[in-house]
């Protein structure tokens, strides 16, 4: 013969025909916080969706703004600014803009034989390049290379930082296609000769003929131009080690192939 439940926990069992103790009441109040949890959460994505997408216009409306006016800085200049004026206030930026017409054509040939061979045709984007650097990084278990072209170069240097995540990686990647897309070829390279950093503190080609040479970007040697153009994977590394052999080494190689480098066309 069953037993009936009795007492206060049969009523909590039956009440209404429900079995709601103690733990449906916990799972009820659960459910009913659900709804405003899901709020907050689609209210959060929404907000980072239109932050990001504010982001990238303003990244494409300063990029259409170049075709007419100059920048007068990047984020790369600005980060070193606030560093060299805490640790270094002996220290300023140095840098001078200078038109394309008046860099000497031996630099323009050295650094497009030592960082992007095939600058003046591709997309801003080499798939290859890109691979590579993805098996040689997960070989590492981390970020050494991002196999970037030097429209990719001047992106990073114009809006992000130097620390390096495929989060960033892909933002570049971004800005990249809005470089190619809004400017021709021969500008985005004027704005990566007069943008890219040449020491501590040292950015573009003129203030790097200067400092390093003592002369103008236009009169730059075919050996020293080929010296500046190694530089630039790591620029403050050889401010410091300018000796070198590497250097000297590597600076010998770029030099016979400057000849066969390839100029971005004309835009007059």
């Amino acid at each position: 013969m069953r037993r009936e439940a009795s007492g206060p926990h049969a009523a909590g069992l039956q009440r209404n025909g429900r079995h709601d103790g103690p733990f449906a009441h916990s799972v009820a109040a659960l459910s009913a916080k659900r709804p405003g949890v899901l709020r907050w959460l689609v209210y959060a994505v929404l907000v980072f969706g239109v932050a990001w997408v504010a982001t990238q216009l303003f990244y494409f409306a300063q990029i259409a703004v170049w075709n007419v006016a100059d920048p007068q800085s990047t984020a790369f200049m600005r980060t070193d600014e606030a560093r060299l004026s805490a640790d270094r206030p002996d220290l300023d930026v140095q840098h001078q803009w200078v038109p394309y017409d008046q860099i000497s054509r031996n630099l323009k040939r050295a650094i497009i034989a030592s960082e992007d061979a095939n600058f003046a045709n591709n997309n801003g984007y080499e798939t290859d390049a890109i691979l590579q650097a993805w098996e040689r990084n997960k070989k590492r278990g981390r970020i050494v290379r991002g196999g970037s072209t030097i429209t990719q170069q001047l992106a990073r240097n114009l809006f992000l930082s130097r620390q390096k995540s495929y989060i960033r990686k892909g933002q570049e990647l971004i800005i990249t296609w809005m470089l190619e897309t809004l400017l021709d070829k021969e500008r985005i390279f004027e704005i990566y000769l007069n943008s890219v950093e040449w020491g501590n503190g040292v950015y573009g080609a003129q203030a790097a003929a200067r400092y390093y040479y003592r002369t103008t970007a236009a009169k730059l040697s075919p050996w020293q131009a080929a010296r500046l153009a190694v530089m630039l994977p790591q620029p403050k590394y050889f401010d410091e080690h300018r000796n070198s052999p590497y250097l000297a080494q590597r600076a010998r190689v770029i030099a016979r192939r400057m000849g066969a480098a390839e100029l971005p066309p004309s835009s007059q």
